[in-house]
């Protein structure tokens, strides 16, 4: 059986998909790029009433494609957007 992966953007706090990608590295450009947009613009505004004080954290999900549904192999945190700023996950 041939393995094929997706990954998925995900905002962890509001259970939003933001996204799918062919590989991390695509994935992780997204967000790259999302980290020069300001926190209170969209995609990076938070979807909640209370959006000014809460915050965007950016997951990268890696699914195994094969099964129905999809089986989570891997899970990362890797950014985080809100009013007091950008923060970078620094584990590897």
């Amino acid at each position: 059986m041939q393995h094929q992966t997706t990954f998925i953007i995900e905002d962890e706090f509001h259970a939003e998909q933001q996204g799918e990608f062919k590989t991390f590295k695509d994935a992780f450009s997204e967000l790259q790029q999302r980290a020069n947009i300001p926190w209170n613009e969209i995609p990076n505004r938070c979807p909640c009433t209370n959006w000014e004080n809460c915050e965007r954290n950016y997951q990268i999900i890696e699914y195994d494609t094969t099964q129905t549904p999809w089986k989570e192999l891997k899970r990362k945190d890797v950014l985080t957007i809100s009013a007091k700023g950008t923060k970078w996950t620094t584990d590897k």
